[in-house]
Formats: C-alpha cells, sequence, structure tokens
C-alpha cells in the first residue's frame, strides 16, 4: 500500500513509526503543518511529525494551506492508495477527500461518536469518563462525523492525566490504524455510520477552562487538573494574585473533615494536621499538594501556607 501520512503532534508519531516497519506499506509522503514559534523564547521548531519524517529520511511537506492547488497537485503525482491523518490541525476540503481510493484514515482519540473536536482527551477525563478509546473512521465534510471503521476502547486510570493517556492512546491507535488498513485493503472492513444523535463535543481547550470553580465537588475538581494538565492547568486567585493548585480529594476520615465553626464557604482554605485544605462544593475538601504563584515557582503545600501566612476564613478565589 502506498500511503500519504498526514500529522502534527507527538500523539501522531507512533502511528507514523509502526506503519514504517510495515512490510506492506510504504510511506510515499509526509504532510505536517508548518514550522513555528515556540515556547517562550519563540524559537522556530519542527513539529514531533517532521522530525520523525526526516529521521527515516521521508519527504516532508508543509503547505501553509493544504486547500492550496500545490497540495492537490501533490496527492496526484503521489498517487496513494490511503492517506492517514491524525491530528493535522487543519480541515480537509472536500475536494482532496476522492483522491486516494481507500479514503483518508483518521485516528481519533475518543470511542466516536463520543468527544468530537480537537481536545478528546482532555474532556474525557476532565468530564471524569473512566473509559475511553481510538476509532479509525473515514474523514468527511464534517468535524469528526464519517463512518468508523475500527475501534478499541481502553480504561482510564484514576489518577492518569491527560499527557499519560495520551501516550497510552497513541500506541493502541497505530497496531490499530495497521489493522484497519490492511482490512480496507482486504475488504474486511465494514464502514458504520455514527448515530449523530449520541455525539458530543470535545472543544479545543481555553485559558478560561483552567479556572477553578470551587462550588463544583472536589473529585470535579480534581478531575479537570488531571484533564487539563499541562495546559490551562488548574488556577485560582489568593489575594487577588493568579495561582496554579495541584492536589486530590481528601481521602476518607480524619483529613476529609470539614472546618469546624460550620463555615464552608467553597475555595475557604484551613489545615488539618499537616494538610492544606480547601472547601469545596457538595460538602467535599481537596487536599493540595503544591502550589504556585504567579511569577514564582512550584512549592509544596505546606511550604506556601508558612510563607503566606495564612489567616482564619481566607480562600482561593477571593476575586
Amino acid at each position: 500500500m502506498r500511503i500519504v501520512f498526514c500529522g502534527t503532534p507527538s500523539f501522531a508519531v507512533p502511528t507514523l513509526k509502526r506503519l514504517l516497519a510495515q512490510p506492506d506499506i510504504e510511506i510515499v509522503g509526509v504532510i505536517t503543518q508548518p514550522d513555528r514559534p515556540r515556547g517562550r523564547g519563540q524559537d522556530v521548531s519542527f513539529s514531533a511529525v517532521k522530525e520523525a519524517a526526516l529521521a527515516a529520511q521521508l519527504a516532508v511537506h508543509q503547505p501553509e494551506k493544504i486547500r492550496a492547488p500545490e497540495t492537490e497537485a501533490l496527492l496526484q503525482k503521489l498517487a496513494p492508495d490511503g492517506v492517514v491523518i491524525i491530528a493535522y490541525g487543519q480541515i480537509i476540503p472536500a475536494k482532496l477527500l476522492p483522491i486516494p481510493k481507500l479514503g483518508w484514515i483518521n485516528l481519533h482519540a475518543s470511542l466516536l461518536p463520543k468527544y468530537r473536536g480537537a481536545a478528546p482527551i482532555n474532556w474525557a477525563i476532565g468530564n471524569g469518563e473512566t473509559r475511553t478509546g481510538v476509532t479509525t473512521m473515514r474523514i468527511d465534510a464534517g468535524m469528526d462525523t464519517g463512518d468508523m471503521l475500527l475501534q478499541r476502547e481502553i480504561e482510564i486510570g484514576a489518577k492518569e492525566t491527560a499527557p499519560e493517556l495520551a501516550a497510552r492512546l497513541s500506541e493502541v491507535g497505530a497496531s490499530l490504524m495497521v489493522e484497519t488498513l490492511r482490512g480496507l485493503a482486504a475488504g474486511t472492513i465494514a464502514a458504520k455510520a455514527q448515530n449523530h444523535g449520541e455525539a458530543s463535543n470535545a472543544p479545543m481547550l481555553k485559558k478560561e477552562d483552567g479556572r477553578i470553580d470551587w462550588k463544583r465537588s472536589a473529585r470535579e475538581i480534581y478531575n479537570r487538573m488531571r484533564g487539563f494538565a499541562p495546559w490551562p492547568g488548574a488556577y485560582t486567585t489568593f489575594r487577588g494574585q493568579t495561582c496554579h493548585v495541584w492536589g486530590e480529594p481528601a481521602s476518607k476520615g480524619e483529613g476529609a473533615r470539614l472546618p469546624s465553626g460550620g463555615n464552608t464557604t467553597p475555595g475557604m482554605l484551613f489545615g488539618e494536621k499537616n494538610e492544606l485544605l480547601v472547601c469545596c462544593g457538595d460538602a467535599t475538601v481537596l487536599s493540595v499538594s503544591a502550589v504556585k504563584l504567579e511569577g514564582r515557582k512550584p512549592v509544596k503545600a505546606r511550604d506556601f501556607a508558612n510563607g503566606a501566612r495564612l489567616k482564619s476564613s481566607e480562600r482561593f478565589g477571593d476575586s
């Protein structure tokens, strides 16, 4: 099979490497996003897919816009049997979809039709899901609405973060893509339409998504901490200053006891032995492990509390 690989981030790299190891699959070209400035220094860097492709001595193409006529001409010249597309970052125009006879085969990091969109892993964890998976599908003109080919389901670890789950799903997806391509070539896979009535969305994360609403339960806040790592993270305010917070629901028993006096205002800070605890919604408590004030390094929760000299009834989210 002649395959064009289309992708950008590290999530796509295991599939590219797995396809390169198959004797019956030839990668005839790689399409990835243009080099972009990244990080604080805004140094121009390659995408993870470009780095892997160059290491494998593959031809790399980086159109500014994939809808440009040059891309259509390139695909017609390469004449691939299929295009594998994973987190590429641009919408594929309808005119390009018929070029490969097997179609454009996408690996999506959810059990479609749930969590369509740019951030399925983040929202699955953030919403407290305990299971997720990967789906291969033929893309169409919609957003993750094409016919499904194969799926693989896995469990989400109770403390697993988005980067950790993404690393596992990328490996599961690599095997599933090989199975999908061979099944399509052999004619043994029957595409299945999605039930659009069961669809849910997983939009691109915004900074505001990381703002902690202390009226949520400690479990809900913890799920969002795990799901929105590393960006935008989970942040709040303290004495008018933005700070990022890490923690988990307080264990049952002494550590989970609400503060005496009956003041359980969401976000209120209190101490219990060597812990820094926060009142949350539904009479739950979050045990804080670390805090990072704006412009400073992260510190352990007790060091933060000692340095701040906490006063009675002080709280996170005070402004």
